[in-house]
């Protein structure tokens, strides 16, 4: 089995203790589009489990949400602190900002993350003949969901790069001069910060949203959904919801930051 550092780029050669010390564990998510995903599968898309005596989530404005995620925890690799069992889903408000809010964007309004520790087949809603066809989602087919558990250094985008590399990104590939930008795409290649994902190091176009709220400054990467697969964000963007250590080890998913960007 190769070392994660075995691709490390030569001009960064350097600097492999510190790369080594920032590995971190996730889970690599590779999605199949799949016209025929159960209703407890792990998929993006589709029908959601649902427990019978539970509402259909919905945005402020009384109009359904969509259901962009739903993970079968039991279909996961371990991962500290992630459950082992239950499902976990993921919905949005079909607007033009996806139900983020900017200002607030914990305030689960017009998005939500839903968590359900037991999963009974039996009593379950089976009809969902009221939703709308939602129009402005980031994709329209269905996707099955397989997990690989995988390693991954600290990528250029994510909070943690200054604190591993001592400066922040623009300033540490400054100093290859002219190689700079070359440095730094062969960098995040290696680094794997962008793909759908859960845990590990996050991927944006533009900044990690963690440095506004010194509250989640050590948030976790809960879910990322990138532009692939016929998934597109905005002008090739990316999705994320990070969630804090505590909340995760509780399973309290009340209090979850959703971030999308694009370039």
């Amino acid at each position: 089995m190769n070392s994660p550092l075995s691709s490390l780029p030569h001009s960064l050669a350097v600097y492999r203790s510190v790369v080594e010390q920032s590995l971190r564990p996730y889970i690599r998510i590779q999605a199949q589009i799949d016209e025929d995903v159960a209703i407890i599968q792990s998929k993006f898309g589709g029908l959601p489990y649902l427990p019978v005596g539970v509402d259909y989530p919905i945005a402020e404005n009384g109009e359904p949400l969509f259901l962009l995620a739903q993970i079968n925890c039991e279909d996961l690799p371990e991962l500290d602190d992630f459950p082992q069992k239950g499902i976990l889903q993921f919905y949005i408000a079909d607007d033009d900002m996806y139900g983020l809010d900017l200002d607030e964007p914990t305030d689960q309004r017009n998005f939500r993350v839903l968590y359900f520790e037991e999963v009974d087949e039996e009593n379950r809603q089976r009809d969902f003949a009221f939703l709308p066809v939602f129009e402005d989602m980031p994709f329209e087919d269905k996707y099955s969901l397989t997990f690989e558990k995988k390693v991954g250094s600290v990528s250029p985008e994510d909070i943690h790069f200054d604190e591993a590399f001592g400066e922040a990104p623009h300033t540490f590939f400054d100093q290859f001069g002219a190689d700079a930008d070359p440095v730094r795409r062969e960098y995040r290649r290696f680094a794997q910060g962008a793909g759908h994902k859960i845990g590990g190091y996050a991927h944006f176009t533009q900044e990690d949203p963690r440095f506004e709220i010194d509250d989640f400054a050590e948030a976790i990467l809960l879910l990322q959904i990138d532009s692939k697969n016929d998934i597109e964000w905005g002008d090739t963007g990316i999705a994320n919801f990070f969630i804090l250590p505590e909340d995760l080890r509780n399973r309290n998913f009340d209090n979850v930051m959703f971030n999308w960007d694009s370039l």
